[in-house]
């Protein structure tokens, strides 16, 4: 019974924000994130553990998996503007990707970060999925990583059209690109605003990101530490 409370409380919430978000489209109203405080509330005031939660919440989690593999529909209805732009995407992913594992990097060391902190900061911009093993491989910590890809998701949902009207940034690549290697699945909601195609960019994005970050990000954490 209380599983089900769980599952059937979250979406009401959920829908609830959306509209809300329909209403008034302010940036800070975003229904990841207004559902996710209201969730922490009502948790924490509520005394309901996590793992109580989860309990029917993981159901929901569970769908994670074929939203994933919905993607591939509208990547195969925009499959010719991702081969004639292949070159494009793939340097701008991999730019993206040395950006930031470089500047991440520097901030942690200029900020005096323990280690195990800048280690779990480094797959921020890579989807969870991939980036908690990616952390743990590295001798990060999964959960943190966790945390700091959400985070990345949010500040990238929220600012992007900020930063897309300040540096006019108005292509669906361009979008596509930039919200989808910095953050993945949180970002790829705010893209879906600005039309399939970015949408679309963004979905590719977002999996090269994982792809190259696999690779990439346990290189760069063996140079550096």
């Amino acid at each position: 019974m209380i599983a089900l409370a769980m599952v059937i409380g979250t979406i009401i919430i959920f829908v609830g924000m959306t509209f809300l978000y329909r209403r008034f489209t302010y940036p800070l109203l975003l229904p990841i994130l207004t559902t996710t405080i209201i969730l922490v509330v009502v948790l924490s005031f509520s005394g309901v553990s996590y793992d109580t939660y989860m309990s029917g919440a993981k159901w929901i989690d569970a769908m994670l998996g074929p939203a994933v593999v919905g993607m591939a529909y509208p990547l195969y209805i925009q499959r010719e503007k991702i081969i004639k732009n292949k070159v494009t995407i793939i340097l701008g992913v991999t730019v993206a990707m040395l950006s930031g594992l470089i500047s991440i990097a520097i901030i942690a060391k200029l900020m005096s970060f323990e280690e195990f902190l800048q280690k779990s900061l480094l797959p921020k911009s890579i989807t969870s999925p991939i980036a908690m093993p990616i952390s743990e491989s590295i001798g990060g910590i999964p959960t943190l990583t966790a945390v700091f890809v959400i985070l990345a998701g949010l500040i990238g949902a929220l600012a992007g059209p900020f930063l897309f009207k300040l540096f006019h940034i108005d292509t669906a690549i361009s979008r596509g690109i930039s919200i989808g290697s910095a953050s993945h699945g949180i970002g790829l909601s705010k893209l879906s605003e600005y039309g399939e195609e970015t949408m679309t960019m963004g979905s590719v994005a977002m999996t090269l990101s994982a792809i190259l970050g696999a690779f990439i990000c346990p290189v760069f954490a063996f140079l550096i530490f």
